[in-house]
């Protein structure tokens, strides 16, 4: 009899305990199905395992400068070079760029124009100056073997060529055509072209502006041009071309010494002689000198001592 007992005591707890396991087995089946919610038709649906990503590299995130200087800023060089068709182009201030070997200086100050073009013609028939007819109260500069005399003090001032309007042209101009206001003249058998106080000779393709041929003589000059004193007689002085009056005509004729003028064409050579520095047409030597406040030149007399 007490064996009996104890069998079903065992068998009591066993079933207990089987109970208690179903009970538990149910709670989590449950939990995964959704609260108990079966789906496609009863069956239980089972969620697939959280799928790992790929590893990607991204690169390190770049700090830009803030606000206010905050952050990381960013410094340039400064002077950035980089390379076209292996050429080094230097991107500086100064901007020198090599083109075919030639550099090229965008400095300000590194321009340089050259205002004095002076254009040298051969032609010595313009280049005699006649004496003066004043006696020289001053004595005369000497140097390497000659005597340059002027009536009046040197006073140094840069040669300034001048333009004397459209119409003219300095010596060594070329022209392919004339003006049909253009005349010719016969000077001991050589022709010239005179236009507006120009003279010309005849070159290939076309005309070239030369110093006027002493003793060439026309109706008309300029009306431009400066009335001059010689000492003796007036002249009529006109991009570099000294006239004199002759009758009803105007005739070519050296330059006086003492002669004062106001300007000086193109075609002269500032030459220095000693401590002196004059202006130099052919053999005709200009000093240049200050009369009532204003720079001028006067013709130099010449002599061998």
């Amino acid at each position: 009899m007490k064996n009996i007992k104890n069998s079903l005591g065992n068998t009591a707890a066993l079933c207990l305990v089987g109970f208690f396991f179903l009970i538990s087995i149910d709670s989590i089946a449950q939990r995964h199905g959704g609260g108990g919610a079966h789906r496609g038709g009863g069956a239980a649906h089972t969620r697939p395992a959280t799928q790992s990503r790929p590893a990607v590299n991204r690169p390190a995130r770049t700090n830009r400068p803030g606000a206010n200087g905050s952050g990381t800023k960013v410094t340039r060089p400064a002077n950035s070079n980089s390379k076209i068709g292996g050429n080094t182009v230097t991107n500086n201030r100064n901007r020198n760029t090599n083109i075919s070997g030639n550099t090229v200086n965008r400095n300000r100050n590194n321009v340089n124009i050259n205002v004095n073009n002076s254009v040298h013609v051969r032609n010595n028939r313009n280049t005699v100056v006649r004496p003066g007819v004043r006696p020289y109260a001053r004595p005369p500069y000497v140097y390497g073997g000659y005597r340059y005399r002027a009536y009046h003090p040197y006073y140094f001032h840069p040669y300034t060529p001048f333009y004397w309007g459209p119409v003219w042209h300095p010596w060594g101009f070329f022209a392919a055509t004339l003006a049909v206001t253009a005349i010719v003249v016969s000077v001991e058998s050589t022709q010239y072209h005179y236009d507006q106080g120009v003279w010309y000779t005849p070159t290939s393709g076309g005309y070239t502006a030369v110093p006027a041929p002493v003793g060439g003589t026309v109706n008309n000059i300029p009306s431009g041009a400066e009335t001059v004193n010689t000492g003796t007689v007036n002249n009529y002085y006109y991009g570099g071309t000294y006239y004199e009056k002759d009758g009803s005509s105007y005739k070519v004729v050296p330059p006086t010494a003492g002669t004062v003028v106001d300007n000086l064409p193109e075609g002269g050579e500032e030459v220095t002689i000693g401590d002196v520095k004059y202006v130099k047409f052919g053999e005709t030597y200009y000093q240049p000198v200050q009369v009532d406040g204003k720079n001028k030149y006067e013709v130099v007399d010449v002599e061998k001592e």
